[in-house]
């Protein structure tokens, strides 16, 4: 039986989007098969009265670990150890396969209906990506990179990423990671915030330039796109030189990095989110060290600025909040779109657009999702308020439609600290 969603006011996703009365969209199985004139829909269809509120895209998010919970510490932990320990038998691993698939739940309730990850515990990502899409279990459509490829050192080592102390090592992950059927490879280029020992140097180049060059370059030969984690100049420098796809995080950008990111055609994954916290939150709250902080600040601006480059200069721009840091729930991603709007000073339509139409387009997947088009996959989400007025409106998702499939008042367990510290900075 054909769906019809009527009396809604549709915002189709695309970058000059407006809100659009009078229409209905047809869907069939996972499929929106026609967008008409209320008064056309045929009889015989299941009507969805939407009562006069916002029916738009599923949102997308492209920076994803779908292991951590964002819950605050209130030290730092050792992650390779705590993952040595999750991994460590066929119960543990059962139970963090299980708290992975909750956490892809929270994902699709929250209004996300694709997901993008990049670094996660072993082939979880790619086999709960496979589940869902055997309807064996509730989730977004997941486009998974699994664990990434660090150094001994380096940025999440021994966690998400794995560890290879040579470019053999880092070739035969990638051999590893096209046996486990991922849809993209993810290198960890640079240090972060916390890895930096100094004030003014977050982002310490890690990854030898070689074993860049050859990880891209074998994952190129094999149709795989190249995200690297970088959080300094020298690390997009060093990324777009030796052709990686996509730049994580970012840093601020001379003439010649830009000119590289257009002669690769490669784009940038803005996350305001995760730096936010140590940027700007009271030391008291993130337990951050003075080090920690400043360079917080430095990464911070640093994100923020490459995403004003990046738009100045034609350079595709998308977001994800990196869930999974302190504080960094999988539930909120809007927020990510309301610090895109009011820290890079783009317009509620274009964050809007940045993370339905464009996500999809550049991840791939135009073809598929991040539009309300004939043909398209019906990736929905509607809400009471209109974004494009108040992008505070995508934190209350009142429907999510993922492949055809309705979930009808989705409903997730908010931190209440997380929420009251965050919400001070929606203003």
């Amino acid at each position: 039986m054909k769906t019809a969603y009527v009396n809604g006011k549709l915002l189709d996703g695309t970058e000059e989007m407006q809100v659009q009365e009078g229409l209905a969209i047809l869907t069939e199985g996972e499929k929106i098969v026609d967008i008409l004139p209320e008064k056309e829909v045929p009889a015989g269809c299941e009507k969805v009265d939407l009562g006069g509120k916002y029916i738009m895209p599923g949102l997308i998010n492209m920076h994803v670990h779908l292991a951590g919970s964002g819950k605050p510490q209130k030290k730092q932990r050792d992650n390779e150890k705590l993952v040595q320990k999750l991994m460590a038998t066929s119960l543990s691993r059962a139970v963090a396969y299980s708290v992975v698939k909750g956490f892809a739940k929270e994902e699709l309730f929250s209004g996300v209906t694709t997901i993008r990850t990049v670094g996660g515990l072993g082939d979880f990502d790619s086999r709960l990506r496979d589940e869902i899409l055997e309807g064996k279990c509730e989730g977004p459509r997941i486009l998974a990179a699994n664990q990434g490829i660090s150094v001994p050192g380096g940025h999440m080592a021994g966690s998400v990423a794995v560890a290879a102390a040579n470019v053999e090592e880092a070739l035969a992950q990638v051999k590893a990671a096209e046996e486990q059927k991922v849809d993209l490879i993810k290198l960890m280029i640079t240090g972060g915030v916390l890895d930096a020992k100094e004030k003014g140097v977050p982002g310490e180049l890690k990854m030898p330039p070689e074993m860049v060059k050859a990880v891209c370059d074998k994952a190129h030969a094999e149709g795989y796109q190249v995200a690297a984690h970088v959080e300094s100049p020298e690390g997009v420098r060093v990324a777009l030189e030796n052709g990686v796809d996509s730049i994580e995080h970012g840093a601020k950008l001379d003439e010649h990095m830009i000119q590289l990111f257009k002669e690769r055609g490669a784009y940038l994954c803005t996350t305001i989110s995760p730096a936010l916290p140590y940027a700007l939150f009271d030391r008291s709250l993130t337990n951050a060290t003075e080090v920690e902080q400043y360079n917080g600040k430095v990464v911070f601006e640093g994100i923020i600025e490459c995403s004003k480059q990046a738009l100045a200069n034609g350079i595709d721009v998308v977001l994800g909040n990196d869930v999974g840091c302190p504080w960094i729930t999988q539930y909120d991603f809007w927020r990510e779109l309301y610090y895109f709007h009011k820290y890079v000073g783009v317009s509620n339509a274009f964050a809007l657009h940045t993370a339905t139409g464009k996500a999809a387009k550049v991840a791939g997947i135009g073809d598929i999702t991040g539009t309300l088009e004939k043909g398209k996959c019906a990736d929905m989400i509607v809400t009471k308020g209109n974004p494009l007025e108040d992008i505070r409106a995508l934190g209350k998702v009142e429907m999510v439609v993922a492949r055809g499939n309705r979930i009808e008042n989705p409903k997730v367990k908010v931190r209440k600290q997380v929420k009251a510290e965050l919400d001070k900075f929606l203003v």
